[in-house]
């Protein structure tokens, strides 16, 4: 891995581009750029979540994810390196199942509110499938490892059941359950 850094302003990224790990520069709109700012995003994202009350395996979930992301962001910042591991995936495919096991069904399309913590969620989750689409059209320019599109498909799945287990956590006093979108079209078929 290339060096850490000593200083944050290099002024090396006035002229447009910025380097990776393995010290080529590239232009600041690059795929692999936009990918690994998407991943900073989100991850900055959850540190807001983690900023709110929450449970505390959900808390400690998402610091590990965090910890993940960062690793995500490592790897996306050296081509042709490994670093996100296949067992990360693994840990969020048992996170969905525990967590979506204490969920009723879905009677219908959600909207993304109730708890301050169950909205930061779901924004969380949109980050996710946009920090997704970044890893897929990255994929689809260069070789990249599946690992990170897998680990942000199963994540942005994961926030979105998390938005429900902590709208039933009510930890603000303002949430208690989903917020149920209400189609006009199935009102008049019921009505």
């Amino acid at each position: 891995m290339a060096h850490r850094l000593t200083q944050i302003s290099t002024r090396t990224g006035d002229d447009g581009t910025t380097g990776l790990g393995d010290g080529q520069r590239v232009p600041k709109d690059h795929l692999r750029v936009q990918a690994m700012g998407d991943v900073d995003e989100l991850n900055s994202q959850l540190g807001v979540l983690l900023a709110e009350p929450l449970p505390a395996d959900v808390r400690e979930l998402l610091v590990v994810i965090q910890h993940e992301l960062f690793n995500l962001g490592g790897e996306l910042s050296i081509p042709g390196y490994t670093l996100l591991k296949t067992e990360a995936v693994l840990r969020l495919d048992e996170a969905l199942a525990h967590y979506n096991a204490q969920l009723p069904r879905l009677q219908e399309f959600i909207l993304p509110a109730g708890t301050r913590s169950a909205a930061l969620a779901h924004v969380a989750r949109t980050i996710a499938r946009r920090a997704e689409r970044a890893v897929v059209a990255l994929a689809a320019a260069e070789a990249i490892n599946e690992a990170p599109r897998h680990y942000l498909n199963r994540l942005s799945d994961l926030l979105f059941v998390l938005a429900r287990v902590l709208n039933r956590a009510n930890l603000d006093g303002l949430g208690g359950d989903d917020v149920y979108w209400h189609s006009e079209r199935l009102e008049r078929a019921q009505g």
